[in-house]
């Protein structure tokens, strides 16, 4: 049988703003868009719940989110380490 190839995960850099919940922090990620008329760029700002199994981060930190299975009915990622 012939071994199936590694799936890419999509990986996301962003700001935890909120850690009030068990295990699960709320990451924030801003990226700019480019207005299709005006081509001026502006920011959009992302929030995604994201699984922190040692709830080791904090408000304000700066982590890689990565995209994984569904772990509650809003949570799809989860936190892999610092962004420095």
């Amino acid at each position: 049988m012939a071994q199936q190839p590694e799936k890419k995960t999509r990986k996301i850099v962003g700001t935890v703003i909120s850690d009030k919940m068990t295990k699960t922090r709320v990451v924030s990620v801003d990226r700019l868009k480019k207005h299709p008329k005006y081509q001026k760029y502006y920011r959009v700002t992302s929030r995604f719940k994201a699984h922190d199994e040692a709830n080791e981060y904090k408000t304000g930190d700066k982590v890689v989110i990565e995209e994984t299975r569904p772990l509650s009915k809003d949570k799809r990622w989860k936190i892999t380490g610092n962004a420095s």
